[in-house]
């Protein structure tokens, strides 16, 4: 495999130094290895061949097998088509090209036959098929069974590289270099769970011949990538964890203790005193904690972050709390100093806007020693912030913080400070288990005693009346309501709600209230004025777009009104969602949508109409969108990529690599056994490959 891995592909037939350089740029194909890894996203079926006369409107690809009748080419310039009429002897449909027109008007001939491969669209009551592949009835890629559909980009495919070349080069290395595909697994992996050999499942998924050999070719791949994944994190957080010394907090002194005595706001849930226990055995264990911190909106992860701080400054250290925006950073800074002032604790707030005077006042305590907790945005990462003794770490909604940026807190002191990250955006289980696969994780699961869930309901454009029927009921309880659009401007395109617009008509429907408004474009400062005017109580209304996700907590907003719901994915819904239901009265979110939505979109609003759980939220978007890029990184200090496991729908597999990787750990820790060899190597290669973030959380 080794071989593989270093023969550029632009020495493989048919490809040389410019293609070769596409491909690199299009799809980070740079090696024989990598082609051989561009795994097909999809199968089509090429044993049947179908009738024009019996096309419709629901088939994806289809083969049909007839003669070229004319070649017509209209339009000029860059409106320029080539338009082709095909028959089959049944009826007869357009087929368009729109790029290498010269190319293929020379190459196919009226009279001749041909087996199309391609989607068939209706146009002007007429079926039609936009660049399909063409070929003879003899060729090896026509009529063949299941048949790969490689993923593309737009550029490849003006370049005339389209999936059936993609399948042309794959078959050619298969049979030249095919022999050196070595296997990665050792033999006890492979055995027991009875995988089909490495090269074997190559050739498979490449050249399926049935649905079963495909399965088992997928199932094998798919361990291989979830299990080196899984490996390198488990080795990687087993050596950090054996390497790394951090402070050991021996004692809980008065801080913690007058604090929880005497100024908790609420009794701690279960779930709450379940987290702070598995911080505290962190805290004193002697090696550095990583943990991340799970909890619903409003679950009162603050809290548990607070207490945990208190227990630093008992054990003489500092500690920091880093929020991404300003606005989330003061809330933090209002709701901690507000708590723990009582207890004599110094609390000081350091973001882009602090002026000149504060900041050095901040930067005299911090290395002093008499400020014992500074809460900022990114400005608390810069190398002018030096604290006298860093011990504890805390980092709310991380994943809108760059590695590197995080990686500086653990420069503020000699011995690194423990790391507690907080995300209020619940992560399924599979995707922890990969993404934060080397963090401890521990989930407040409970509300606080007298919350109650907010109420969801979808509503359509003929109902918006009764919406804003109900909107007024609230508004004359003196509660306060929250109406987000997704757009600044009017947009034609999308036809969707802007939010100039929404402001005027929310103005005009509720003259007796005020109406503040913010959104991502103002400034800061007008920004800051806006929300507090909202926050204060003096406007009674929030019309604003989703800058308001995060970082808002007014108890005594009731009503959440999300213009075009449709626009939004379920995480985001569920997080502006938790804007309201803060406060001890019945909370209320209205979907707002088109009637006339596609039937997955409206499954996905029922959800949000069904639960408020979160965890339950997050496992449907999972499945529905996929996991994307959630966090930028994986959280292992490797980047990994993916080429065909699926964090949203291979759970079990992800389960299976992940017990297996601690099986193996547990018994050769470092990799040295004979048998392991081959995983020795394949982990040097994706280290060698990778980006090494190393010590970041």
């Amino acid at each position: 495999m080794n071989s593989l891995r270093s023969f550029n592909i632009m020495y493989l037939k048919g490809i040389g130094p410019s293609r070769a350089e596409l491909l690199d740029k299009e799809l980070g194909i740079k090696t024989f290895y990598d082609l051989l890894h561009h795994f097909p996203s999809h199968y089509v079926d090429r044993s049947v061949i179908y009738k024009v006369r019996d096309l419709n409107g629901d088939m994806p690809y289809v083969q049909l097998k007839g003669r070229f009748v004319s070649f017509n080419e209209l339009g000029e310039g860059a409106r320029t088509r080539l338009v082709a009429l095909f028959t089959d002897g049944t009826a007869t449909m357009e087929v368009v090209w729109f790029r290498r027109i010269k190319q293929i008007s020379e190459a196919y001939k009226t009279g001749n036959e041909y087996i199309l491969f391609g989607k068939p669209t209706l146009f002007n009551n007429t079926w039609n098929m936009v660049h399909p592949e063409v070929d003879l009835p003899t060729s090896a890629t026509a009529a063949q069974g299941f048949r790969g559909v490689y993923p593309l980009t737009e550029k490849l495919r003006n370049k005339g590289i389209g999936s059936r070349t993609i399948f042309g080069w794959v078959q050619t290395l298969l049979a030249t270099r095919g022999s050196d595909i070595r296997e990665t697994l050792s033999a006890e992996v492979a055995e027991e769970l009875r995988l089909m050999p490495l090269d074997q499942a190559i050739r498979t998924i490449h050249n399926p011949q049935d649905n079963a050999s495909l399965q088992k070719a997928r199932f094998r791949l798919k361990f291989e990538e979830l299990f080196f994944l899984q490996l390198n994190m488990r080795r990687y957080s087993r050596k950090r964890n054996g390497v790394v010394q951090g402070f050991r907090f021996a004692r809980v002194g008065s801080y913690f203790n007058n604090f929880y005595s005497n100024c908790l706001p609420f009794p701690l849930t279960g779930a709450q005193k379940r987290v702070i226990k598995e911080i505290r055995h962190d805290m004193g264990s002697g090696r550095q904690m990583n943990r991340l911190l799970q909890g619903d909106v409003g679950s009162g992860k603050t809290l548990v972050a607070l207490l945990c701080m208190l227990i630093a400054l008992d054990n003489n250290v500092q500690a920091c709390l880093m929020a991404p925006t300003e606005i989330l950073a003061a809330q933090h800074y209002e709701t901690i100093s507000g708590m723990a002032s009582a207890v004599g604790v110094n609390v000081k707030l350091l973001t882009g806007s602090t002026r000149k005077k504060e900041r050095d006042l901040i930067d005299e305590q911090l290395q002093d020693g008499s400020l014992h907790i500074l809460i900022g945005t990114h400005a608390v990462i810069e190398d002018k912030v030096k604290f006298r003794n860093l011990g504890f770490v805390v980092i709310d909604e991380q994943h809108r913080f760059g590695v590197v940026q995080r990686a500086r807190l653990w420069q503020k002191n000699v011995v690194p400070p423990h790391i507690l990250v907080m995300t209020a955006t619940p992560i399924p289980r599979t995707l922890a288990m990969t993404v934060y696969g080397d963090l401890d994780v521990s989930v407040i699961d409970e509300l606080p005693p007298g919350r109650k869930p907010v109420h969801t309901v979808m509503r359509f454009e003929n109902q918006r009346f009764s919406v804003y029927q109900s909107i007024g009921r609230q508004l004359k309880q003196g509660r306060q309501v929250y109406i987000v659009y997704p757009l600044i401007s009017e947009n034609e395109k999308l036809d969707l709600k802007s939010l100039e617009e929404g402001y005027e008509s929310i103005c005009e429907h509720f003259p007796s209230y005020k109406v503040a408004f913010v959104h991502g474009k103002m400034k800061p400062r007008e920004k800051d004025y806006q929300m507090s005017l909202f926050a204060s109580g003096e406007a009674h209304i929030l019309v604003a777009t989703t800058v308001i996700e995060v970082g808002v907590n007014v108890p005594n907003a009731t009503t959440m009104v999300i213009e075009n719901a449709e626009r939004f994915g379920l995480s985001q819904l569920h997080q502006l969602r938790g804007r309201v239901g803060r406060g001890a009265d019945q909370s209320y979110c209205v979907l707002m949508t088109k009637q006339k939505i596609a039937r997955e979109t409206r499954q996905r609003l029922e959800i949000m109409t069904s639960t408020t759980d979160g965890f339950l939220v997050a496992e449907a978007d999972l499945k529905m969108r996929g996991p994307g890029d959630l966090e930028g990184t994986m959280q292992s200090g490797i980047a990994f990529d993916l080429h065909i496991a699926n964090l949203a729908t291979d759970g079990q597999i992800i389960q299976l690599a992940h017990d297996w990787s601690e099986r193996i750990l547990d018994e050769d820790p470092d990799l040295l056994l004979p048998k392991n060899q081959p995983l020795r190597n394949t982990l040097a290669f994706i280290v060698d490959r990778a980006i090494d973030f190393g010590r970041i959380s």
